[in-house]
């Protein structure tokens, strides 16, 4: 592969929001690249949009609105859904109404070389010319015919049943482009190779989809791609993610059984990086079932290697040795970039950071590393913060410590900076050995969702998770 890692994966149709299967996907794909970039190498990083398609068609009629003013609108729902999920941009975002000069330059070469022939005003690739068709999904093309249908959905008659479309023939209303066959649009597999081909050259190191993708979308690619350029491999590792299930079947936007991102950031309050430890506790070839409780469940976890990543280190000697961790880590994402053992080293390392910590020693270097490699999975581990009534509780406790506040506190800073000056309070209160009155304060902020930790340096405080708060 060299010093650069040439990665593609295949990106949403935008007809409607991103949901946590898509974010599974994305999360996974995310994790892989920075862990290639953790190793040293240059990640050159490829992601499309298939911008145009017959169920964008369809909502952008339904909607009363232009096709490209609906995927525009759910383009942008997915970046801002993708940086909340704290997924790294990729390099290029190739969108398919952006690509078709390219696109048509590789069907017409196809259909030069005899690997493609024109019916009507469609034109599709000749399976027949390619022997080595089904090689991924390990399927013989004698036993694929009963499977599909002869003639396509415009009443053209294919060559073999197994014969796909590159180039569709324009229908009234639709969006449409020129071509040597007369104008209308790409096919779906079509899109891939050209955007592939055109930003990262005839083999690319990587590609990565769902599992749902192998068959037909991925054979296609390969058919279509190494017919085209005469080389092969098309890709040189192919990595399909497992898929996320809600009940028995699949999460999907076609089949309407799905948790939006926004929804589980906003409605359901997780945590990006609870979102992402859910994720990462599986393999990324397993699939996985969305459940309230497993996200809970993963809060709790992040919980726990935040408040190691950011407890108060002893003055003793450092402790643990942190270079033991980092090794095992790497040893665990060599394996088939096995996240779930390499979280479970994180929380061993964050076991090992509180022993150390209790017991004096310094653990600033073990909270270094724990960052270090949290950050390899995406984890930001930065405490969280909410919105909480600073109109009730939290006014009455300043009020009775003699802390002047205005009754209502919109800004999450000058919120926070009351509660500081409260917990501040209570550290004056303890020195002084007033037991009663720092225990409750103590038990009133818990209340409020504030969580006080007292240590030999001083009293730190956190937010405690409620579904009636406003994160940040």
């Amino acid at each position: 592969m060299g010093d650069t890692v040439k990665m593609y994966v295949c990106g949403v149709t935008p007809y409607s929001e991103c949901h946590i299967g898509h974010a599974m996907s994305y999360i996974l794909f995310d994790v892989i690249r920075r862990y290639l970039e953790f190793c040293g190498y240059r990640v050159k990083y490829v992601q499309n949009f298939t911008d145009v398609d017959d169920k964008i068609i369809a909502r952008a009629s339904q909607s009363g609105i232009s096709t490209e003013a609906l995927a525009e609108g759910f383009i942008a729902q997915y970046f801002l859904d993708m940086d909340a999920l704290n997924v790294k941009r990729a390099d290029v975002y190739p969108r398919a109404t952006e690509e078709i000069p390219k696109i048509i330059e590789v069907i017409a070469g196809l259909v030069e070389k005899g690997h493609a022939y024109q019916a009507g005003g469609d034109v599709y690739f000749r399976v027949s010319s390619f022997p080595e068709y089904g090689k991924l999904s390990h399927r013989d093309l004698s036993d694929m015919t009963a499977e599909a249908c002869r003639v396509d959905k415009g009443g053209n008659e294919k060559e073999h049943a197994m014969d796909f479309a590159l180039w569709k023939a324009a229908k009234p209303g639709e969006p449409q482009w020129e071509s040597p066959w007369g104008p209308g649009r790409p096919g779906w597999h079509i899109e891939c190779s050209a955007m592939s081909l055109k930003y990262l050259g005839e083999t690319i190191d990587i590609h990565g989809g769902g599992q749902d993708l192998i068959f037909p979308h991925h054979e296609n690619e390969i058919a279509q791609s190494e017919a085209f350029t005469g080389v092969s491999p098309f890709a040189r590792y192919w990595l399909h993610n497992g898929l996320m299930q809600l009940g028995e079947e699949k999460m999907s936007k076609s089949l309407g059984n799905l948790i939006t991102v926004k929804e589980a950031l906003e409605r359901y309050r997780y945590s990006a990086d609870a979102i992402r430890l859910f994720v990462l506790s599986s393999h990324y070839r397993s699939p996985l079932t969305y459940a309230e409780d497993g996200l809970e469940a993963a809060e709790r976890g992040v919980e726990r290697l935040r408040l190691a990543a950011h407890r108060a280190s002893g003055d003793g000697p450092p402790a643990p040795q942190a270079a033991i961790f980092r090794q095992r880590f790497t040893e665990a994402m060599d394996d088939d970039f096995n996240t779930a053992q390499a979280i479970a080293i994180l929380f061993d390392l964050a076991s090992e950071i509180n022993r150390a910590a209790d017991e004096g020693h310094s653990t600033m270097e073990a909270q270094s590393v724990i960052m270090e490699l949290a950050g390899v999975l995406g984890f930001s581990l930065e405490p969280r913060r909410f919105r909480i009534d600073v109109g009730g509780g939290i006014v009455e406790i300043a009020a009775r410590l003699g802390i002047n506040v205005e009754k209502d506190v919109k800004d999450i800073n000058e919120q926070e900076r009351i509660i500081q000056q409260i917990v501040d309070k209570r550290q004056e209160l303890r020195s002084r050995r007033e037991w009663a009155e720092t225990d409750k304060i103590r038990s009133e902020l818990e209340e409020q969702g504030i969580v006080q930790e007292d240590t030999p340096r001083g009293t730190t405080w956190r937010y405690k998770k409620s579904r009636g708060s406003q994160a940040e």
